[in-house]
Order: structure tokens, then C-alpha cells, then sequence
């Protein structure tokens, strides 16, 4: 399909404003968010939505899979300004992947679901060809779709490898970061249940071990996003979904030998956090907030975003209503 530019306008930024923001020309609420360098990024949501930019954000194309105006593109990961692999959510047929080599000129659909009790909700790769694609829990388990192809297969994970559910345990398809990876490590993250729960992966996806993680959780809050700068060293943020300003803290850190509560944490639910160097950029719906250490916050704007990534020092966040920043 032919690129067709979207907008080209300067960034609008105000005064006091984090993010300078950068025009896309649509009202789709983006979700999914893949950060490729200072020029290049890729944000996909809904109405089947996917657009590239290769400039910085002063032009955007519209790149979407053909006939997939129906789909949810809750996650994208794309490695160049090339190759991207798209996931929509989804009951059954809905969940599906699709890749494309050529920067969204034609696409592939890799995968589409066909058990009904499968809901995918995210999708992260350890490297250019090995990723993960993780659905909400089937017969008491989450599952999880592995590639060694760079997303042109997908094969179900062994099921033996995975702890039970929790009732009512599932994973937030809000930011596309309820799966992370770092070096051979993956982490998965939960809510919805009696406890938060982040589950890690030492082996590339093949085994997993949930820990509880000291955030609140219920049937519309727990842990959204999870963050690691190397296996190591890693953060978890959340809160509750339908509270968007509730002061509860939701932040949590890892060091390796296990989840501590943040010593400060944003105020409000957060569905989105990324690594800036050795600070923190987290996001949602009633603003931003950074840290430089990972133990005071202080915040930096209040518009509202759903996803963040960020590659060497510069980041992009992208939500509702077209609306996408970069800074």
C-alpha cells in the first residue's frame, strides 16, 4: 500500500511543556509505541491505526495493515525504520500479528488466534529475531506465543513452565508494556487478582516465577507496565485504572533479589514508564512524571499519554486522540 503523509506541520509545544508535541492528523488513541532513535518511531492503536515517521515527527504516514479498521493495535516493536511487527487484541480472530519488512508498504499476518479463551494483550523481542507475544491466562495459565524468526512464526509456549493464575489474574493490554525483556530475561505483568504479581522469565520465555509486587491490584488495577535497564535493575508502575488521581503509591523497584516499594511514587495511576539514561519518564492519562534516580518524582506535565519509550536520550510518548510528544 502507498505511504500517504498524513500532516506536516512544527511541532506545538507550550511554555511550561515536557513533551513538544507532534501533530499525527488523526483522532486515534494510541496505545502501542516502538522508539527506533531520535527520527524514527512507530505508534499503532485504534481503527486499525499504525503511522511512521522517519523525520522526527513533522511528518507521519499512514502505514496500517489493509482491512483492519476493525482492529486494536494495542502493541508494535519495530527494529528499523523497516520492519515492525504489529499486535491487535482481542477476543479469538481478533488477536492477531502481522509484520512487514518493507515500512508498511505490505504486510503479512503472521498469526491470527483461533481459541476462543485466548486474549493477547502485548508483545516484546529479546532481539531481532526472538520475541514473546503474551495472552491473559487459558486453563488457569497465562500463554505465551514464542519467535525465533523475527516474528515470522509464532509457536505456543510449553504450559509446564508457567505458575498458576491467580482468580481473576490477568494482564493490562493499556501501554504495551505488560511484557518487557532485557538481556535473556522476561517479565510479565499482572492485576486484576487478590495481589499484584510480576512474572520472570531467566531462560528466554521457556520457564517462569511470579513474585508479588507492592502494588495495589483488583479488578481494574495492578501492576501496567514493567521497566528493566538491564536484568538487574528494573521498576513496576500501575495503580488503578478507573482512579486515574488516586494517591495510592504504584511504583515498585527491582534490584534482582526481589520488589520493593518506591520510597515516592507518582500520584495517580500510571500506564506507561521507560528508562531516560539512568532516570524515568512515567506516563498516563493526568500527566507525566520523571525521576532521576528512581526515588523522588517530581512532575513534568499534565496531558494526558497512555504509552512511553525512549532510546538513548530522547523519548516519545503517544495516547489519546492522535496525540504523540517527543522530547
Amino acid at each position: 500500500m502507498a505511504l500517504t503523509a498524513l500532516l506536516a506541520l512544527p511541532g506545538v509545544a507550550s511554555a511550561d511543556s515536557y513533551w513538544d508535541l507532534k501533530p499525527t492528523g488523526t483522532d486515534a488513541q494510541f496505545r502501542g509505541l516502538s522508539a527506533v532513535s531520535s527520527q524514527i518511531a512507530w505508534v499503532s492503536g485504534s481503527k486499525g491505526t499504525v503511522l511512521r515517521t522517519t523525520n522526527g515527527g513533522r511528518t507521519w504516514d499512514s502505514v496500517g495493515p489493509p482491512g483492519t479498521e476493525a482492529l486494536e493495535f494495542r502493541d508494535i516493536e519495530a527494529f528499523d525504520a523497516r520492519n515492525a511487527v504489529a499486535l491487535s487484541i482481542g477476543e479469538g480472530e481478533s488477536s492477531r500479528i502481522y509484520r512487514t519488512s518493507d515500512g508498511g508498504r505490505s504486510w503479512r499476518e503472521e498469526f491470527r488466534n483461533t481459541d476462543p479463551k485466548a486474549f493477547y494483550d502485548c508483545v516484546a523481542f529479546f532481539d531481532r529475531f526472538r520475541g514473546l507475544a503474551l495472552s491473559d491466562p487459558v486453563d488457569g495459565k497465562f500463554r505465551v506465543l514464542r519467535t525465533w524468526d523475527g516474528g515470522r512464526s509464532w509457536h505456543v509456549n510449553d504450559p509446564k513452565g508457567m505458575p498458576e493464575a491467580l482468580p481473576g489474574e490477568f494482564a493490562f493490554a493499556a501501554s504495551g508494556q505488560c511484557v518487557t525483556t532485557s538481556g535473556n530475561h522476561a517479565w510479565i505483568a499482572t492485576g486484576g487478582g487478590a495481589k499484584a504479581r510480576v512474572l520472570e522469565s531467566r531462560d528466554g520465555g521457556r520457564s517462569w516465577k511470579a513474585s508479588e509486587v507492592p502494588l495495589p491490584s483488583g479488578e481494574a488495577a495492578g501492576v501496567f507496565a514493567v521497566a528493566f535497564k538491564t536484568p538487574w535493575r528494573g521498576v513496576a508502575i500501575g495503580g488503578d485504572y478507573k482512579k486515574p488521581t488516586d494517591p495510592t503509591p504504584a511504583f515498585a523497584t527491582n534490584d534482582g533479589r526481589g520488589w520493593k516499594a518506591g520510597t515516592q511514587a507518582p500520584v495517580g495511576y500510571r500506564s506507561g514508564i521507560a528508562y531516560r539514561g539512568d532516570g524515568l519518564v512515567a506516563v498516563g492519562p493526568s500527566g507525566t512524571d520523571t525521576s532521576r534516580d528512581g526515588k523522588s518524582w517530581k512532575v513534568a506535565d499534565t496531558g494526558s499519554f497512555d504509552t512511553v519509550d525512549c532510546v538513548g536520550s530522547t523519548c516519545w510518548a503517544a495516547g489519546e486522540k492522535g496525540r504523540v510528544g517527543r522530547t
